[in-house]
């Protein structure tokens, strides 16, 4: 017949995990923890069936697995909690997911490509048979050009054939460091393996993760932050084809804890080792300085904006971009201005084909009307940006990576060449401005932190 009387439909019941009231305090995050891992398994199911990069579908595979068991596991919490029970262990455990996506839907996934790329398929115009995304092969070919010529850019005009848009090496000098151990190293299987690219991206990143931590103490850092910064499909789909921007945002987010630990000229050199390996994350500069300029908390907090440590940021960020830059920009000006400013910018001998669902691109389609559009907006956006920090300056790391993540947003929405896949530096920084968030939060005092566990 239907369904019995009084027992509700199934959706219906699948719904309540979601809106009926639980016994304990922990439904909310856990009815997040389901919408986050459902919403990502949204994404990776299509990504493992339909994308036309071979990567990209191995990539979708594990990721199926693993945000389906995070799914799942949230689920099985969320009931327990409906019913005022908590599992005890790991499996009791909100990190568990995050886990299950480390390894399943990042480390696997990475491993698996590095060794399908063995069989030499790179700089094919086939994406359904790429291990790595071009973007790896163009980092590891500039560290070798680095080595051998002192500069990272081919002159595409002395090609003998007509360039192509992966003789291109749209990124900063520094960004060739990731390559030099495979231009060193490399030549055989197994150092082939041992030096891909994307193992130094993930290790820089890594590397900055722990630094971060280690500035502000060691905080407890939120599920919610982990989820945002790690877990979510473009942190993860990046770690496992591609991987600079990772590296970028992980020095990016090193750079704001030195800030706001008031280490300023270490801020300023860490900036400009970001700024030298991509354009896109250079805004950042801006905030970074308002926040060493009047950052609370410290020595100097009732003083009035402190210019000497603006002075300092100021000084290490210019002289070390000025180091970074001009050994290579003399070797070969015409090919730096070529690969770093004119191609990014559609200027180039062969246009970016760097395209989007963003609203920017759209806009810029409609034509030349819609060109000067997407422009104003990026504009007003700017505008508004400056308006925030002169009225509400950061006064701490959270508030500066707050600020940096709505700009890079605002920036790659609304630039009409730009990738879906650059929204992963908003992710992250949101997730690194929860961290920082619960970092500062002061700790209660000693009678207050005795009686909330005795109440307990």
């Amino acid at each position: 017949m239907g369904t019995e009387v009084g027992q509700a439909p199934a959706w219906r019941r699948a719904a309540r995990l979601f809106t009926a009231p639980s016994r304990t305090s922990e439904a909310a995050p856990l009815r997040w923890d389901l919408g986050f891992y459902l919403a990502c398994l949204a994404f990776a199911l299509p990504t493992a069936l339909v994308s036309e990069f071979y990567g990209y579908r191995v990539w979708g595979n594990f990721a199926t697995v693993a945000y389906g068991f995070g799914a799942v596991h949230s689920g099985y919490l969320l009931l327990s909690a409906r019913r005022g029970r908590t599992p005890r262990g790991a499996a009791g455990s909100r990190w568990c997911g995050i886990a299950a996506v480390a390894l399943l839907g990042m480390i696997l996934p990475l491993a698996l490509l590095v060794i399908r790329r063995l069989t030499g398929v790179d700089w094919l115009i086939t994406p359904v048979s790429w291990a790595a995304q071009p973007e790896v092969w163009v980092i590891e070919r500039s560290a070798d050009l680095l080595l051998h010529h002192g500069t990272p850019y081919v002159d595409v005009t002395a090609l003998g054939r007509a360039p192509v848009v992966n003789d291109y090496t749209p990124y900063g000098p520094v960004m060739a460091v990731f390559g030099l151990p495979r231009a060193l190293f490399g030549g055989t299987p197994l150092t082939d393996a041992l030096t891909d690219a994307r193992w130094m991206f993930a290790l820089a990143a890594c590397a900055c993760v722990l630094g971060t931590l280690k500035l502000l103490k060691w905080p407890r850092v939120p599920v919610g932050a982990a989820q945002l910064a790690l877990a979510c499909p473009l942190t993860a789909l990046t770690w496992a084809v591609a991987g600079p921007d990772l590296a970028i945002v992980g020095l990016l987010v090193l750079s704001c804890a030195l800030a706001a630990t008031g280490r300023t000229a270490w801020s300023g050199l860490v900036l400009a080792l970001v700024v030298s390996a991509k354009l896109i994350v250079a805004p950042a500069a801006a905030v970074l300085a308002v926040l060493v300029l009047v950052r609370r908390g410290g020595v100097r907090s009732k003083a009035g904006p402190d210019w000497a440590a603006l002075g300092r940021f100021a000084a290490a960020l210019l002289a070390t971009t000025a180091a970074l830059h001009l050994p290579v920009y003399l070797v070969d000006p015409a090919a730096f201005v070529e690969h770093v400013f004119r191609f990014p910018l559609g200027m180039g001998v062969v246009r970016s084909p760097a395209a989007s669902p963003l609203p920017g691109h759209l806009i810029a389609g409609t034509g030349p009307v819609g060109q000067v559009a997407a422009f104003v907006l990026v504009g007003a956006a700017a505008v508004a940006m400056v308006v925030w920090l002169v009225r509400r300056p950061p006064a701490n790391g959270s508030g500066a990576l707050l600020r940096t993540a709505v700009g890079l947003g605002a920036l790659i929405l609304l630039t009409p060449a730009t990738r879906y896949g650059y929204l992963v530096y908003p992710l992250v920084l949101l997730g690194a401005h929860l961290a920082f968030r619960a970092a500062e939060v002061p700790a209660a005092p000693p009678a207050q932190q005795s009686a909330t566990s005795t109440s307990s």
